[in-house]
């Protein structure tokens, strides 16, 4: 179900796998594509058995989000559909942070569900909410392609503390492990610690780092799109500050850096990606708005899901700004970063 390069990208290949060719500067751009599993249709037969690798992560992602799907499924365990179900659900969705929206539309189209199919019995009312929410969640389901451009410039926005640099380091391995060359660009420079996370992933991923201390962060931005274009480089990541979207002289910074990138790339940045603390709830769906209205994203990476209690803000997201997400993660290691698939995290979250 996966394509080649999603499993080349997110899972370790075999000893006697061919391994990827180098990239030069003269030679052509690699395609990747991250592309998750698609949707099965309504009639389609039950998806095959993951790999071992991925059946490991949908575990993880099982148990990250068991603090927020316990309160929603507990409402099944009755032997009643009545309106006190509902209610219920409608609570549970609620302080799952699912939004008022999301939650209202998720209610209207299970109660459809149960009507056309005739259901009678609570436990399978669970099933037809999962299909609800998995139609919900499609939208946010999307591939991140790495390719077209040469280099492929990818601007990297948060707040402080929602795990920004460390999403940076993780994908910089994946890309940089199967083939891609990848240059960093710390522009977070007026916190110290920001530029030594950083050049701790440079040197674990063997990848180039162009830093400055103290700077000015777009300069840095424009030194890191100029090296990655003369030294051939497949994709530029960029670390900005972490800045909070209340903060509007700060924002207006970021507003700056991607003008700056602009001079220096006139396609670029060609990947704007927010990541989002998952447990923040509503709050993420806030910055979801501000970002995106300052910079026009084009992605999220959605991070801290192991333990949350607030998972349900993905629907809030995919109803009332319905920005991709290319991954999740649920925890600190490599392998907990991951693409997002509208099935496999609705089910994992109401299993």
């Amino acid at each position: 179900m996966f394509s080649f390069f999603k499993k080349k990208l997110f899972s370790a290949p075999p000893p006697d796998a061919p391994q990827a060719p180098e990239v030069s500067a003269t030679s052509p751009a690699p395609t990747l594509v991250t592309e998750p599993a698609p949707l099965p249709t309504p009639q389609a037969e039950p998806a095959p058995t993951p790999a071992p690798e991925r059946q490991s992560w949908l575990d993880k992602l099982k148990a990250g989000l068991r603090k927020t799907g316990s309160s929603i499924t507990t409402v099944f365990t009755g032997t009643r559909i009545d309106d006190q179900l509902y209610e219920d659900l409608e609570s549970a969705l609620l302080m799952a942070d699912t939004g008022v929206k999301a939650t209202q539309y998720l209610l209207d189209d299970l109660k459809r569900r149960v009507k056309d199919s005739k259901t009678t019995e609570p436990s399978a009312v669970k099933a037809l909410l999962a299909q609800g929410l998995t139609e919900l969640l499609a939208p946010l389901q999307k591939p991140l392609q790495i390719g077209a451009h040469h280099p492929t410039i990818i601007m990297v926005v948060g707040v402080n503390g929602a795990g920004k640099t460390t999403s940076i380091g993780k994908l910089t391995h994946h890309l940089a492990n199967h083939g891609a060359s990848v240059l960093l660009a710390a522009a977070d420079t007026f916190r110290a610690a920001a530029r030594e996370q950083l050049v701790v992933w440079a040197d674990r991923n063997t990848v180039e780092i162009i830093s400055q201390e103290g700077g000015d962060p777009a300069a840095v931005c424009f030194d890191a799109v100029s090296a990655g274009k003369a030294r051939g480089k497949d994709v530029v990541l960029v670390d900005t500050a972490g800045r909070l979207p209340t903060q509007l002289h700060l924002m207006e910074e970021l507003r700056k850096i991607k003008r700056v990138v602009q001079k220096a790339d006139q396609t670029g940045p060609h990947e704007v990606l927010l990541v989002i603390d998952g447990n923040t709830g509503q709050n993420a769906l806030a910055q979801v708005r501000a970002f995106d209205d300052a910079l026009s994203l084009t992605g999220l990476i959605v991070t801290k899901l192991d333990g949350t209690a607030k998972g349900g803000v993905l629907a809030a997201i995919a109803r009332e700004r319905p920005v991709p997400v290319y991954f999740i993660g649920v925890g600190e290691k490599l392998e907990e970063l991951e693409t997002f698939n509208a099935r496999e995290f609705a089910q994992a979250l109401l299993d």
